[in-house]
Protein backbone atom coordinates (compact mmCIF):
# COMPACT_ATOMS: atom_id res chain seq x y z
CA UNK A 1 0.00 0.00 0.00
CA UNK A 2 1.04 3.25 -0.70
CA UNK A 3 2.08 5.76 2.21
CA UNK A 4 -0.04 8.49 0.04
CA UNK A 5 -2.89 6.28 -0.15
CA UNK A 6 -6.21 8.30 -1.22
CA UNK A 7 -7.94 5.43 1.01
CA UNK A 8 -6.35 6.41 4.39
CA UNK A 9 -8.71 6.62 7.16
CA UNK A 10 -8.35 10.12 8.46
CA UNK A 11 -6.97 10.31 12.34
CA UNK A 12 -6.39 12.80 14.92
CA UNK A 13 -3.24 13.87 15.78
CA UNK A 14 -2.33 14.29 19.72
CA UNK A 15 0.50 15.91 21.45
CA UNK A 16 1.36 14.84 24.73
CA UNK A 17 2.24 17.56 27.05
CA UNK A 18 0.71 17.19 30.34
CA UNK A 19 3.42 16.14 32.50
CA UNK A 20 4.75 16.85 35.33
CA UNK A 21 8.26 18.09 34.20
CA UNK A 22 10.13 16.45 37.27
CA UNK A 23 13.01 16.14 35.95
CA UNK A 24 13.17 19.20 34.18
CA UNK A 25 13.08 20.48 37.66
CA UNK A 26 9.06 20.73 37.19
CA UNK A 27 8.56 22.99 34.64
CA UNK A 28 6.11 22.89 31.69
CA UNK A 29 8.09 21.14 29.54
CA UNK A 30 6.26 21.77 26.22
CA UNK A 31 6.68 25.41 26.53
CA UNK A 32 10.43 24.83 26.79
CA UNK A 33 12.68 26.29 23.75
CA UNK A 34 13.55 24.51 21.10
CA UNK A 35 15.35 25.75 17.75
CA UNK A 36 13.14 29.13 18.72
CA UNK A 37 10.07 27.44 19.39
CA UNK A 38 7.86 26.30 22.46
CA UNK A 39 8.57 22.35 22.09
CA UNK A 40 4.89 21.42 21.83
CA UNK A 41 4.68 24.20 18.74
CA UNK A 42 7.32 22.20 17.19
CA UNK A 43 5.88 19.00 17.68
CA UNK A 44 2.53 20.69 16.02
CA UNK A 45 4.71 21.91 12.96
CA UNK A 46 6.16 18.68 12.86
CA UNK A 47 2.70 16.88 12.47
CA UNK A 48 1.32 19.67 10.25
CA UNK A 49 4.02 18.47 8.04
CA UNK A 50 3.49 14.83 7.80
CA UNK A 51 3.27 13.02 4.28
CA UNK A 52 -0.67 12.22 5.47
CA UNK A 53 -1.84 14.92 6.78
CA UNK A 54 -4.00 14.68 9.82
CA UNK A 55 -7.49 15.96 9.98
CA UNK A 56 -7.19 18.00 13.32
CA UNK A 57 -4.96 18.24 16.27
CA UNK A 58 -5.39 18.52 19.82
CA UNK A 59 -2.95 19.08 22.50
CA UNK A 60 -3.04 17.56 26.20
CA UNK A 61 -2.03 20.04 28.26
CA UNK A 62 -2.75 20.28 32.66
CA UNK A 63 -0.93 23.63 32.81
CA UNK A 64 -0.90 26.72 31.39
CA UNK A 65 -3.89 26.54 29.10
CA UNK A 66 -3.89 30.04 27.89
CA UNK A 67 -0.72 29.49 26.33
CA UNK A 68 -1.41 26.12 24.58
CA UNK A 69 -4.17 27.74 23.46
CA UNK A 70 -2.15 30.54 21.87
CA UNK A 71 -1.26 27.95 19.23
CA UNK A 72 -4.11 27.36 17.97
CA UNK A 73 -5.53 23.94 18.46
CA UNK A 74 -7.82 22.72 20.76
CA UNK A 75 -6.58 21.76 24.43
CA UNK A 76 -8.04 19.49 26.85
CA UNK A 77 -6.55 18.78 30.14
CA UNK A 78 -6.38 14.63 31.32
CA UNK A 79 -9.35 13.12 32.28
CA UNK A 80 -7.65 11.37 34.78
CA UNK A 81 -6.67 13.51 38.37
CA UNK A 82 -2.86 13.90 39.47
CA UNK A 83 -0.87 13.55 36.24
CA UNK A 84 -1.61 9.80 35.61
CA UNK A 85 0.79 9.86 32.65
CA UNK A 86 0.90 9.22 29.13
CA UNK A 87 -2.62 7.15 29.08
CA UNK A 88 -3.94 10.03 30.80
CA UNK A 89 -3.58 11.44 27.66
CA UNK A 90 -4.13 9.39 25.57
CA UNK A 91 -7.63 8.71 27.43
CA UNK A 92 -8.23 12.21 26.99
CA UNK A 93 -7.25 12.55 23.27
CA UNK A 94 -9.69 9.29 22.33
CA UNK A 95 -12.71 11.05 24.44
CA UNK A 96 -12.34 14.31 22.34
CA UNK A 97 -11.06 12.42 19.15
CA UNK A 98 -13.38 13.25 16.23
CA UNK A 99 -11.40 10.92 13.83
CA UNK A 100 -11.68 7.22 13.35
CA UNK A 101 -8.02 6.78 14.32
CA UNK A 102 -5.89 8.48 17.23
CA UNK A 103 -1.68 9.53 16.43
CA UNK A 104 0.15 10.33 19.77
CA UNK A 105 3.12 11.88 19.77
CA UNK A 106 5.13 13.07 22.94
CA UNK A 107 6.21 16.92 22.95
CA UNK A 108 9.57 16.42 24.24
CA UNK A 109 10.69 14.43 20.54
CA UNK A 110 10.68 17.25 18.30
CA UNK A 111 12.67 14.84 15.57
CA UNK A 112 9.87 12.13 15.00
CA UNK A 113 9.55 11.50 11.45
CA UNK A 114 7.91 13.46 8.79
CA UNK A 115 6.30 9.72 7.62
CA UNK A 116 5.09 8.92 11.13
CA UNK A 117 2.01 8.53 10.54
CA UNK A 118 2.25 7.41 7.46
CA UNK A 119 4.17 4.24 7.78
CA UNK A 120 2.03 3.66 11.04
CA UNK A 121 -0.74 3.20 9.17
CA UNK A 122 0.51 1.47 6.66
CA UNK A 123 1.67 -0.93 9.39
CA UNK A 124 -2.40 -0.80 10.89
CA UNK A 125 -4.13 -1.81 7.79
CA UNK A 126 -1.73 -3.96 6.49
CA UNK A 127 -1.77 -5.66 9.69
CA UNK A 128 -5.39 -5.69 10.23
CA UNK A 129 -4.05 -4.10 14.04
CA UNK A 130 -6.03 -2.03 16.26
CA UNK A 131 -2.77 -0.24 17.00
CA UNK A 132 0.54 0.20 15.12
CA UNK A 133 3.61 1.16 17.44
CA UNK A 134 6.74 3.12 16.42
CA UNK A 135 9.78 0.78 17.20
CA UNK A 136 13.24 2.10 16.94
CA UNK A 137 17.11 1.49 18.28
CA UNK A 138 18.52 2.97 21.39
CA UNK A 139 22.36 3.52 22.78
CA UNK A 140 22.81 -0.43 22.50
CA UNK A 141 21.69 -1.30 19.29
CA UNK A 142 18.29 -2.59 20.13
CA UNK A 143 15.43 -2.37 18.51
CA UNK A 144 11.90 -0.93 20.99
CA UNK A 145 8.89 0.27 20.65
CA UNK A 146 8.28 3.91 21.54
CA UNK A 147 4.94 3.39 22.96
CA UNK A 148 4.48 7.15 22.92
CA UNK A 149 4.43 7.10 19.39
CA UNK A 150 1.42 5.34 18.43
CA UNK A 151 -1.75 4.89 15.69
CA UNK A 152 -4.78 3.98 17.45
CA UNK A 153 -8.48 2.92 16.43
CA UNK A 154 -10.85 5.71 18.35
CA UNK A 155 -12.83 2.00 19.25
CA UNK A 156 -10.00 1.45 21.99
CA UNK A 157 -11.84 4.26 24.33
CA UNK A 158 -13.95 1.75 26.70
CA UNK A 159 -10.94 -0.71 26.53
CA UNK A 160 -8.66 2.36 28.09
CA UNK A 161 -11.55 3.55 30.13
CA UNK A 162 -12.15 -0.13 31.61
CA UNK A 163 -7.96 -0.38 32.36
CA UNK A 164 -7.29 3.18 33.67
CA UNK A 165 -10.60 2.99 36.02
CA UNK A 166 -9.31 -0.30 37.20
CA UNK A 167 -6.35 1.24 38.08
CA UNK A 168 -3.98 0.65 35.37
CA UNK A 169 -0.87 3.44 34.21
CA UNK A 170 1.64 1.17 31.74
CA UNK A 171 1.19 1.78 28.49
CA UNK A 172 1.99 -2.01 27.22
CA UNK A 173 0.25 -3.41 29.91
CA UNK A 174 -3.30 -2.38 28.22
CA UNK A 175 -1.81 -2.65 24.51
CA UNK A 176 -0.72 -6.34 24.92
CA UNK A 177 -4.46 -6.95 25.52
CA UNK A 178 -5.46 -5.80 21.55
CA UNK A 179 -3.99 -6.54 18.21
CA UNK A 180 -0.78 -4.82 17.89
CA UNK A 181 2.35 -4.41 15.38
CA UNK A 182 5.38 -2.89 16.19
CA UNK A 183 6.95 -0.81 13.30
CA UNK A 184 10.91 -0.08 12.79
CA UNK A 185 11.47 3.31 11.77
CA UNK A 186 16.08 1.78 11.21
CA UNK A 187 15.71 1.98 7.52
CA UNK A 188 18.68 3.75 5.66
CA UNK A 189 17.92 7.20 5.70
CA UNK A 190 15.88 7.11 8.71
CA UNK A 191 17.42 9.94 11.63
CA UNK A 192 18.95 7.63 14.55
CA UNK A 193 17.69 10.70 17.14
CA UNK A 194 14.25 10.82 15.55
CA UNK A 195 12.41 9.59 18.76
CA UNK A 196 15.23 11.30 21.28
CA UNK A 197 13.06 12.70 24.07
CA UNK A 198 14.59 15.32 26.34
CA UNK A 199 14.02 14.57 30.02
CA UNK A 200 16.54 17.21 31.29
CA UNK A 201 17.41 20.36 29.84
CA UNK A 202 20.96 19.14 29.41
CA UNK A 203 18.83 16.59 27.04
CA UNK A 204 17.43 19.23 25.17
CA UNK A 205 20.13 21.25 24.78
CA UNK A 206 22.36 18.43 23.56
CA UNK A 207 19.15 17.83 20.78
CA UNK A 208 18.94 21.03 19.69
CA UNK A 209 22.65 21.47 18.81
CA UNK A 210 22.72 17.88 17.38
CA UNK A 211 23.05 17.36 13.45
Amino acid sequence: MSLADATALPYTALILAGGRGSRMGGVDKGLQNYAGLPLALAALARLQAQTLAPAEILINANRNLAAYESFGVPVWPDALADFAGPLAGFLAGLEQAAAPLVLTVPCDSPRFPLDLAARLHAALRCEDAEIAIAAAREGDGQLRPQPVFCLMRATLLESLVRFTQGGGRKIDAWTAGHREVHVAFDAPGDDPRAFANANTLAELRTLEAAP
